[in-house]
């Protein structure tokens, strides 16, 4: 081991602790007590009452602060739901404990047993009879009022944040919270939740560039999924009517501010339902989260109030394009809609081959920003929405939507198509797509088609993506605040 000063210093503390506990890093205790518990019952008695009830208690936790030498010290404890503070006299305690007490560090962990008081200054202290030395901390602590200041660093080191920074833990405790209570509320709506494979033979159930493997048993190249949706919608011909899954994806992608290449999402099926069925779980399951976790159902996000009350609006694309560019989709040709894109410099791909792709770029280039409270688009084109089916009587238009808020997109569900020629046309489609240099197109899934043949019910789909959701629910600017260890290059 190669330490620096300080860590060569405390690894000989390490020896003389070793010396002076025969079951160093084996003993430990469990602490009967938590710091929020003992504020809440005993802060608002007086000094002379807590000396009058000589009340027990012990805490286990990381040392924050020391303060004080020679026969007292007072100490700062961390644990789990806040601080505490610990008052240690040397003639009070055994002689060997007190020889434990001289090799305190910033950052050990360690249980301590006693009765409540209160100093001078009002601050409830646990007054320490006994302790148990836990773990001594090799590395030191970052300095307590700063702590780890560089966002890569915090991400690389998430263990010394989650010490150091209680809004970090905070909002990890909240994402937990949001994960279970979007199981509990599922499952009280009839939803089993499945496991689909992660390793996909066939690249298919969203458009995205995927991560490559190799099966060396198999002697096959696959596919880290980017989206369950094919298996779980073979679960509902196999019989299931309503089935979710919540779990990670993978897209080889670039990083940013809102992007990491592996990340969560969560995606159900509803037999006998359609797109309206699936927006209206979309928007409750939001609401539903916003009130339960966080007891109000208007938030900020990046310095914006925005309200999660029902309904959210929904508007059509179309709509949406010629309110802000003036271009009217639904009058236009597509040679007129390449003129268009020219003069409002949204940019055009090589396999735009239809007036839909150019609706959906002008919509991703020009509205998308401009959507900040919570608005559902619906009449996606079909051409990016090739499992979706199309709205009754049209040819261009899909029954599909996306949820937008703060600019950013959350949900997307739809209608599914279960046409299984329908959809082997549009697998098709997506095959020329990948021809013409579009590296995100679907590829053709016979075993899919297969099982539409055998009839896939009338469906809804929805999808949403929960680092996002956690994200906004907790009013982080970055997807690195919400992610416990986020993808990173590898530190030489």
């Amino acid at each position: 081991m190669k330490y620096n000063e300080q860590q060569q210093i405390r690894s000989e503390k390490v020896k003389e602790l070793k010396k002076l506990l025969p079951n160093y890093s084996y003993e430990y205790k469990i602490a009967q007590n938590n710091s929020l518990d003992l504020e809440k019952e005993y802060s608002s008695f007086n000094k002379e009452e807590l000396e009058e009830m000589k009340v027990k208690a012990s805490i286990m936790g990381r040392i924050k602060t020391i303060r004080g030498q020679g026969k007292t010290m007072f100490l700062t404890m961390d644990d789990e739901f806040g601080s505490m503070q610990v008052y240690l006299r040397k003639d009070a305690m055994s002689e060997k404990d007190w020889m434990i007490v001289k090799l305190f560090d910033l950052g050990d962990m360690v249980y301590f047993e006693g009765t409540l008081m209160k100093t001078h200054t009002n601050a409830l202290t646990l007054r320490a009879l006994e302790i148990t030395f836990i773990i001594k901390s090799i590395s030191p602590l970052p300095e307590k009022f700063h702590g780890l200041k560089d966002e890569e660093e915090i991400s690389r080191r998430r263990y010394v944040d989650l010490i150091m920074s209680k809004d970090s833990r905070d909002r990890f405790k909240i994402r937990s919270q949001i994960l279970n209570e979007i199981r509990k509320y599922l499952s009280e709506k009839g939803f089993l939740e499945f496991e689909t494979p992660i390793l996909h033979s066939i690249l298919g159930g969203a458009a995205a560039k995927p991560f490559i493997t190799h099966h060396n048993a198999l002697g096959e190249d696959f596919y880290l999924r980017i989206a369950p949706e094919l298996y779980l919608k073979r679960l509902i011909v196999g019989g299931f009517p309503k089935v979710f899954e919540m779990g990670k994806l993978f897209r080889n992608e670039g990083i940013s501010y809102k992007h990491n290449p592996e990340f969560t999402s969560l995606e159900t099926y509803e037999a006998f339902a359609d797109y309206k069925d699936a927006l209206n779980l979309a928007q409750s399951i939001i609401n539903h989260l916003a009130k339960e976790i966080l007891g109000t159902e208007e938030i900020e996000y990046n310095d914006q109030k925005i309200s999660l009350k029902l309904p959210f609006k929904q508007e059509k694309m179309s709509t949406l394009v010629k309110e802000i560019t003036g271009v009217d989709f639904e009058e236009i040709t597509f040679e007129e809609a390449k003129i268009a894109a020219k003069k409002h410099d949204v940019p055009l791909e090589k396999h735009y081959s239809t007036k839909g792709y150019i609706l959906n770029a002008f919509f991703e280039e020009k509205v998308e920003d401009k959507l900040i409270q919570p608005t559902f688009v619906i009449g996606y084109p079909v051409e990016v929405s090739p499992l979706a089916k199309l709205s009754h009587g049209s040819t261009e238009i899909t029954d599909r939507f996306e949820l937008f808020i703060g600019a950013r997109e959350y949900a997307n569900g739809f209608s599914e198509l279960n046409d299984s020629e329908q959809q082997y046309e549009r697998f098709l489609e997506q095959l020329k797509e990948k021809e013409l240099g579009n590296d995100e197109a679907t590829e053709m899934d016979k075993d899919y088609i297969e099982a539409l043949q055998y009839g896939l019910p009338p469906t809804a789909g929805l999808g949403i993506g929960i680092d996002r959701l956690v994200m906004l629910l907790t009013n982080s600017k970055s997807i690195r605040e919400v992610l416990l260890f986020p993808t990173l290059k590898s530190k030489k």
